[in-house]
């Protein structure tokens, strides 16, 4: 008997696709929550357009489970003994979706492209030009080392877009980021806005044998309610992202379902809470440090969490090679929170209560956001401060709030994306501090040390000396704690038993889907 499948795209046209193993034989349907702006991860930072934009173009390496950089577009490559010079050796059988081949010039398009318009500012900084001797050969020219460069040649940060389509005009605004031809194992097919997306296997692709898929269609959930049911009745086939853990526990029990909770660990996203450094009381370290000691860490992984999540102790989530452990821990103690408010000249009143604060949260988190700040509200009174909870309505004045730093205290939620002068360093660095900017330096934290450690680390290329650089620097700031760490966020994949081939290395969901393949 033919299986076939059904799935709504939206109450508004009552569109219906079905997929059946007579049309596609190896068809896959995702469910998310995640809607693109569109598909150019040239220009264009986050999950939602990193998931698909990984499927529809190349880059030049993919990295493996240990961190080590693999052949994609680049069949090989060499960096100069100074460092300032990085060549790639490209395969010469790529060619994009409208069959135009791949060449140097596409990728030092494409690389010139990512350094002016891709929101991560310091990933390219210090590229001066890409020279292209041949067609299959392209020179990098750094200003300085920059040992960032090669994890920013993964697919989530570097996709090799044709010039021929995208060099003409503003490319903020050119119709193939919503219609996009690539040279990845998929092809684009359609996109309804908010509702769905299908890509096809792309017969020409340059690696033999891959991709498994013949298609992939995303459905895109209005709630996460409605995707963790669809995934139960078997609606979906692979769920990615899934952060609730309610929700990963739900599915973990569930028949049919299979749940992993490895993956994406160079997307490294970290739950935290920030603090207004330039705001009384919060401007003193020791209190920062106070309320450091008397949350227990170990009821939030456990109870909040449901222990799904791993502990967090610093600026670098714990699965880069580039984190360290020797830091202040700041194990629970109540008794030595008091202690350092006393210090800080916060003296109980007749009531108990030194100070109140208001605590922020991201909206739509449950266990990272608002379960979060009502433990923390009972939690703090203890040591007598009060926490009076700020809801925001939606993310943007969420972020209007934190960028223009309207708050005392935030829960915030952000993205190491691999190299710390990728995603860490916009956090710290003073010259980040920039009024308006979400996920900068909203914290306004300033520390010359710091400064200077990052700086050095950013241009060192002996991996033991920069690993120093960055201990130093995540021992200062643990210490000074503009943050404190909470936990690593349990980013998981739920997926149909007999799936083969779930991306589950260090970029997850957010890399090629070159050997996901149905069971038979």
């Amino acid at each position: 008997m033919k299986h076939f499948r059904k799935f709504a795209l939206g109450a508004a046209t009552g569109l219906t696709l079905m997929a059946s193993s007579a049309l596609a034989q190896q068809s896959l349907l995702v469910g998310s929550t995640q809607v693109p702006r569109h598909f150019n991860g040239a220009i264009q930072s986050g999950i939602a357009t990193a998931m698909p934009s990984t499927q529809i173009f190349a880059s030049p390496l993919m990295y493996s489970d240990s961190w080590d950089p693999i052949p994609y577009l680049a069949k090989s490559w060499e960096t100069s003994a100074d460092g300032l010079t990085v060549t790639l050796n490209l395969v010469d059988n790529a060619t994009f979706h409208d069959g135009t081949p791949l060449t140097s010039e596409d990728v030092a398009f494409s690389i010139m492209t990512i350094k002016e318009n891709h929101p991560f500012k310091t990933m390219l900084a210090p590229v001066t030009t890409v020279e292209t001797p041949d067609a299959t050969t392209a020179v990098i020219k750094l200003e300085h080392p920059h040992p960032a460069l090669m994890l920013a040649m993964s697919p989530a940060l570097m996709p090799i877009i044709p010039k021929h389509i995208y060099g003409e005009g503003n490319i903020q605004e050119n119709p193939a980021n919503l219609n996009p031809v690539g040279s990845g194992p998929f092809k684009f097919v359609e996109y309804k806005q908010g509702e769905y997306f299908k890509l096809e296997k792309n017969a020409d692709f340059f690696i033999d044998g891959q991709p498994k898929l013949d298609e992939i269609i995303v459905q895109i959930f209005g709630d996460t309610a409605n995707l963790v049911m669809a995934m139960e009745r078997g609606d979906i086939d692979m769920l990615p992202y899934l952060t609730g853990v309610r929700d990963i526990e739900r599915l973990d029990g569930t028949d049919g379902v299979s749940v992993a909770t490895k993956g994406g660990e160079a997307i490294g996203a970290i739950n935290w809470l920030a603090f207004n450094t330039k705001k009384a009381p919060f401007d003193d370290p020791k209190v920062r440090q106070a309320l450091g000691y008397a949350i227990n860490k170990d009821f939030y992984l456990k109870r909040i969490m449901g222990g799904f999540a791993d502990d967090a102790t610093g600026p670098i989530t714990m699965t880069s090679p580039l984190a360290t452990t020797d830091v202040e821990q700041y194990a629970f103690d109540l008794e030595k929170a008091k202690a350092l408010l006393d210090e800080a000249g916060l003296a109980p009143d007749g009531d108990g209560t030194r100070f109140t604060m208001t605590i922020d949260y991201i909206p739509g988190g449950v266990e990272t956001g608002r379960n979060l700040v009502e433990y923390l509200r009972s939690q703090l009174k203890q040591i007598g401060v009060e926490v009076e909870v700020r809801t925001s309505p939606d993310f943007p004045t969420w972020a209007k709030r934190i960028s223009s730093y309207d708050f005392d205290v935030t829960q915030d939620l952000v993205f190491n994306w691999g190299d710390p002068v990728i995603g860490v360093n916009r956090t710290y660095v003073s010259s980040n501090i920039r009024p308006g900017v979400i996920w900068s330096n909203t914290q306004q934290y300033s520390n010359a040390r710091v400064d200077e450690l990052l700086a050095a680390a950013a241009v060192e290329t002996d991996t033991a000396k920069r690993a120093e650089l960055y201990k130093e620097f995540q021992q200062i700031v643990v210490a000074d704690a503009p943050i404190l760490y909470l936990s690593e966020m349990p980013y998981s994949l739920a997926y149909k038993d007999g799936m083969d081939g779930i991306p589950t290395g260090i970029w997850g969901p957010a890399s090629p889907w070159l050997d996901v393949s149905m069971p038979e």
